[in-house]
């Protein structure tokens, strides 16, 4: 039987105005997983928000840069922002400010989050997955990672949450493949591409094409079976705010190509948080 997850007790690094700032950010930025937070116990969001800001932060780096070295830059400088606040060192950011509260009030581990911003290196990096193995152990350690701290904030079991972050990750990459494909950086694997006859920079520049058609369906297929696996996962109140975005995956694969809208991602979300399940 599960017992109700307990912090260290509030700390005041984290207060009402940082909280509500993150909560604004995050929202902006990823309000899939603010959504899902809405169905988290109180007494975590503010936390949780401080995850999420964090990770929009590195997660967006590759955006904002030309170069990979401008890129492993600015990665290096969230490292440090992240070890300077949990050891009570904190920058003048209010994503610091809420990682030190974090560390302060959960004691996560620093590696663990250090581990996150080093696999986003490949984002602003030229390299290319070789197979979904490779692909697939890059979204365990960017958003697997996410969620396994997101699960150990709200009590529950961080092993709950890999089918769930798999799912949800190549879910997203097929939703952002006409971005990367303006940035030209490939997240798909080269086997799936030569698999169907396609090159790389074939991928990037050809439209309506069936092969490209193939390799996406491929994706999404896999992204289905990671998602039946985690809906099939033993059921925990206190894992599933941290899982939540992914019972999103069959609303996204289902619109490939076309936006969903917010309200039909509130229902999605609402639905799975009423059945305690995705």
């Amino acid at each position: 039987m599960e017992e109700p997850p307990t912090a260290l007790g509030g700390s005041f690094l984290m207060d009402s105005a940082l909280s509500a700032r993150l909560a604004q950010a995050v929202r902006a930025a990823d309000p899939d997983r603010y959504f899902a937070t809405l169905f988290a116990p109180a007494q975590h969001r503010p936390y949780l928000y401080a995850l999420y800001a964090f990770n929009h932060e590195v997660a967006h780096v590759a955006e904002s840069v030309r170069e990979p070295m401008l890129g492993a830059i600015r990665l290096e400088w969230w490292r440090e922002t992240a070890e300077g606040a949990a050891n009570g060192a904190i920058r003048n950011h209010d994503v610091a400010r809420g990682l030190a509260a974090l560390f302060a009030d959960y004691r996560l581990s620093l590696p663990s989050i250090e581990a996150i911003v080093a696999a986003r290196a490949f984002d602003s990096s030229a390299g290319h997955f070789a197979d979904f193995a490779a692909l697939e152990s890059y979204l365990d350690a960017t958003g697997g990672g996410l969620m396994r701290l997101a699960a150990r904030i709200l009590g529950g079991d961080p092993a709950l949450t890999r089918e769930a972050a798999l799912a949800y990750g190549l879910a997203g990459l097929l939703r952002s493949l006409p971005f990367h494909n303006r940035r030209h950086k490939l997240y798909l694997p080269l086997d799936l591409l030569t698999a169907v006859g396609l090159t790389p920079d074939e991928f990037f520049v050809l439209q309506n094409d069936p092969r490209i058609t193939a390799a996406v369906r491929q994706t999404a297929l896999r992204a289905r079976d990671h998602f039946l696996a985690a809906r099939r996962m033993a059921r925990s109140k206190f894992t599933l705010p941290a899982i939540l975005p992914a019972a999103l995956v069959p609303l996204y694969l289902r619109r490939l190509g076309r936006d969903a809208p917010i309200h039909r991602r509130q229902m999605a979300l609402l639905s799975a948080a009423m059945k305690r399940r995705l």
